[in-house]
This record gives structure tokens, sequence and C-alpha cells, in this order.
């Protein structure tokens, strides 16, 4: 992320040779490229392509043309300015089962010129003609399918599980692959050059990660929980265990202005959701519940290519999720968003059972019974410092 570690470039580095050991030709390719500095023409190396595109090294996920045109050619690379040339085979953007890393066949399109305001300002790239519909601002309240001049309404987007099985606990962020974390006998390969790291904004962080607010209707019930960044992952289920840390239960919080509706629905969150803070800020939503939640979220509204507060996302049971991130390393591009809207890419609300929107006969999540707001203090803390700057 804006320059890699000499640990996580080697790290990086013995990964993909494992991945060639049983291609020496692309291997040979890949070191006359890199030392050759891409004067000599060279064959695609390829990997073979994950679920979801990335590649995970020593704890953190990334795409593979990125992270290796980052170690050999530019440390400051944003993973939306890659381009491939034209005779690369199996370009990431391609989407064949092998993926190409040759970092000499992909060209950088955008300058590299980015800073932390520009990250959050730069985030959605929605025409200014665009209404952004959200419940924060009073005008919207109650007005049934909000619509733009574009003729866009707000809509419930389906995220149902993976196909694929995995055994994975659900205590335990994903690892290496077995037979790339296990320790083997030193390759020998070139001393392959590795892009310096290039300076970053860094500030201590907060004390704690996330703070959680649950809400029954449009009322706060109970006091706001905050998760250390000692506990990278939290469960909001509907039990009682009222001691804290990892865990919090709603089924022992009380409210004298609690409906018969709302007891019903609290009855149905079970086993909830769990919220991960994964890597250097991702974060994750498995749904551990037997029915769906419904989320908020300005991070999924852009990966949907919906503009911000446009959608409603539904997320099933056993999906797991990137719902949000802490630190934005978007691409620099596009129009200024206002400030409130730089805020509310740090909040993420979610409810629990009951939707929202023009599918439903709530059109707010403040009509739902049982809700929970979710505030990333990390990217908040990151949001104040740009703040300053202006």
């Amino acid at each position: 992320q804006g320059g890699e570690s000499e640990t996580f470039a080697k790290r990086a580095i013995e990964s993909l040779v494992k991945k060639l050991k049983e291609k020496k030709d692309e291997l040979d390719s890949l070191i006359t490229a890199i030392t050759t500095n891409g004067a000599h023409p060279s064959k695609c190396v390829t990997i073979q392509r994950t679920l979801d595109g990335r590649l995970q090294v020593a704890g953190r996920k990334g795409f593979p043309h990125v992270i290796y045109a980052r170690l050999w050619r530019w440390p400051d690379l944003h993973k939306n300015e890659l381009k491939h040339v034209k005779y690369c085979q199996y370009a990431f953007d391609l989407k064949c089962d092998s993926v190409c890393v040759n970092p000499y066949h992909y060209e950088r399109v955008v300058s590299p010129g980015i800073d932390l305001l520009c990250m959050f300002n730069c985030f959605f790239t929605a025409p200014s003609s665009m209404l952004v519909k959200d419940e924060y601002v009073h005008d919207y309240e109650g007005q049934p399918s909000l619509s733009s001049a574009e003729g866009h309404s707000v809509q419930t987007i389906q995220h149902p599980p993976s196909n694929r099985t995995s055994t994975e606990p659900y205590s335990t962020p994903a690892m290496l692959a077995p037979t790339e974390a296990s320790t083997t006998s030193t390759t020998n390969f070139p001393n392959i050059p590795v892009a310096s790291t290039i300076n970053c904004i860094y500030s201590l962080a907060p004390e704690y990660w996330c703070s959680i607010a649950y809400f029954e209707m449009d009322v706060q019930v109970g006091e706001t929980f905050k998760v250390p960044s000692s506990c990278p992952i939290v469960t909001v289920d509907g039990y009682v265990d009222p001691s804290g840390g990892d865990r919090f239960c709603l089924g022992q919080l009380s409210n004298v202005h609690r409906t018969e509706a709302i007891e019903r629905a609290r009855l149905h969150i079970g086993k909830g959701v769990q919220l991960e803070c994964k890597g250097e800020g991702d974060v994750w939503v498995r749904c551990l519940s037997d029915h769906a939640v419904f989320v908020q979220s300005y991070y999924l509204d852009r990966e949907a290519g919906r503009a911000p507060g446009d959608a409603v996302h539904k997320i099933y049971p056993s999906a797991y999720i990137k719902v949000g991130l802490m630190f934005l390393d978007e691409n620099c591009r596009g129009n200024r968003i206002y400030l409130n809207d730089l805020r509310r890419l740090c909040i993420l609300r979610m409810s629990f059972v009951k939707g929202w929107g023009p599918d439903y006969p709530r059109q707010s999540i403040k009509e739902t019974p049982c809700w929970i707001e979710i505030h990333l203090h990390r990217a908040l803390q990151l949001l104040d410092e740009v703040l300053h700057t202006m």
C-alpha cells in the first residue's frame, strides 16, 4: 500500500518463485525482464487466478499484477493505474484462469501523485447532478422510493454466499495456503532488485478500531459498544452474555418502549454477524444468522457501480464479504464529494432480519425493528487528519 517493506517483498518473491517452480521458462523470462528493465521482449509469467482475483502474501491481500508491479517498477502504484500491453495473453483484465504478473506486460496510465485528502475526495466519481440518498439527510426521511433526476432509486442488491466450501473457522482470518506457508529449503534465484519503500503518512492507531451502537426503530438502546484494536474480530448476536470483549450481545439490552413486532424480530437475530478488521484495515462481514442482514455501505455501493447511498445490500446467511475500508487507497480521480459524504464513508449501517427501500414496506433503516451503526475509528481518524489540511 504505497511502497512495500523488504520483508513483504521477500515473501512475495518467494511465493512467486514457488508457483513458477514447474515453469522454468517463465521464471527465466521474468528474470530477464527484471534484470534488463524490460529492454528485451519477455513472455507472460502466469499464476493461477484465485476466486476473488487477489493474492495473499504475509497476511495481506492484493491483486497479483499490482503487487509485482509495485515491487519491481512503481512502489507508489495504485490498483486502477495499470493497463496491459496488447501482446499480453493472460493479463489480469482478460479474466483468464491464469494471470500474468510480468511487470513489463503492463503500463502505468495515470500519474502517481496522490495524497490523503485526494483519496477521500475521489473515492466516488458520481456526477454532481446525482442526488445522494441517505438517511442522514432529514429532507429525505419518509419519502417513498427516493429518486434522482437520473431516474435512479434505492434498490436492494443481493450478496449470496460463495459457492466455495470453506473449512476456515469463523474466528480465524484466512492465512497463506499450506503449500506457501510451509518452510522449504531456500530456493536459489538471482538477487532481483526490489523497489524501495516511499514515505507514507502514519499516525498512531486508535485504541478502538470500531464502535457499535444498537437501535430499535429510531431509538438507540443501551450504551455504544467499543471494540479494542487488540480484538480484530467481534461478534454481534442476539444472546445475553453481558461480559463484552469480542462479543456484543443484543439480547441482554432492555427497552421499555419495545413493541411486540420488535421483540419478534429480535428473536431471529440468533448468531448475528461477525465483523472483522483484516490486514491494513479491510472490514469484512460474515452473516452467522439464519436470516439475511441488510447493509448500507458506501464501499459496496461503489463496488456495485452505484452512487453513494443508492442501494441497500442484502447479505445472505453464510456470506462473507468486504464491506468497508479503514484506509482508502483508491486511485485519485474524479470530482470532489461533500465533507458530510466523507464522514459517511467511515460509517456502516446494518439491519437484522428486516430490509428497507422500495422492495419493502419500510423506506428507511430507522423504520426497521433492530439495527446497528458501526463507526470505523481509523477511517474517522484519517478523515480528521484530512480536514485539518484543508
